[in-house]
């Protein structure tokens, strides 16, 4: 716990606030900007002398729900609550999940519309794809249950590897295995448990791979073979880019200029973008 800053935070922030902002009435007179430190607390179902003395450096460690109730009285954003949780000594929620695309990132997919880009959730579940990726890769965005896992679909869909050729495939099931332990080890009772006991389940391959435990395995960022149905094998780098807010990534497919690769995915475009 680190009192100062967190005095210092928790009275900026209630300072940017207005009494309009958290649907109090202003009175006449009121003359200092920004809401009250027992206003705050009020709002947030606790004492005034308790949340005082925090702000006074001299109250006890607050619990994560103390502190879950002062970031909504605050409206405080993600990352400003996990900031908050962290100088408060507690460890920072596990975000929920939400499946939206944010503006920004939909106005950048746009903008990459001749090039295979893809966003996915940090789970694997495709959001959105450019026409180039859904020529390369099929339409992700199509399968329900499980299936809308890549992880999932690697273990119990033969026509997921399909796309990759036979040598790599035991290197990949191992990134998705590692991928997917990552997200247990956040939130073993959520989605990632159900997604890892439907796999233990239907896949022998996968429930060996599980019991190595392994965490660090050569990742995403490394070249990638694709066997396409027309075009043949493709040599492929898939760059991520992070979405901290939502916890999506957007991958974008490359191949070294001048390479045959690349002329491949100037034709996959190219296909894609006259259909």
């Amino acid at each position: 716990m680190d009192r100062a800053q967190l005095a210092d935070f928790l009275r900026t922030r209630r300072e940017a606030l207005q009494p309009e902002d958290v649907g109090l009435v202003r009175g006449s007179r009121r003359r200092t900007g920004g809401l009250r430190r027992e206003e705050v607390a009020a709002l947030a179902d606790m004492s005034a002398d308790y949340y005082s003395r925090i702000e006074q450096q001299r109250g006890p460690m607050p619990s994560a729900q103390m502190l879950t109730a002062i970031a909504r009285v605050l409206q405080l954003s993600l990352s400003e609550r996990d900031h908050l949780f962290r100088l408060g000594g507690q460890p920072v929620p596990r975000r929920e999940r939400d499946d939206s695309i944010s503006p920004i990132m939909r106005r950048i997919v746009e903008s990459l519309s001749d090039v295979p880009a893809i966003v996915m959730t940090d789970l694997g579940e495709t959001l959105l794809q450019t026409p180039p990726a859904v020529a390369l890769l099929g339409d992700y965005t199509r399968f329900r249950g499980f299936s809308r896992f890549l992880v999932y679909r690697w273990f119990t869909d033969p026509a997921q590897r399909a796309l990759y050729p036979v040598e790599d495939h035991r290197r990949r099931g191992r990134v998705f295995t590692a991928d997917l332990r990552v997200e247990y080890a956040a939130d073993p009772d959520g989605t990632p448990g159900d997604l890892v006991a439907a796999l233990l389940e239907a896949s022998p391959e996968f429930a060996d791979i599980w019991r190595s435990h392994e965490v660090d395995v050569i990742h995403h960022r490394d070249l990638k073979r694709y066997r396409h149905a027309e075009l043949g094998d493709l040599e492929l780098y898939a760059q991520p880019l992070l979405d901290v807010d939502q916890d999506q990534y957007l991958r974008v497919y490359t191949a070294v200029p001048g390479s045959p690769s690349d002329e491949k995915l100037k034709l996959l475009s190219a296909r894609a973008a006259s259909r």
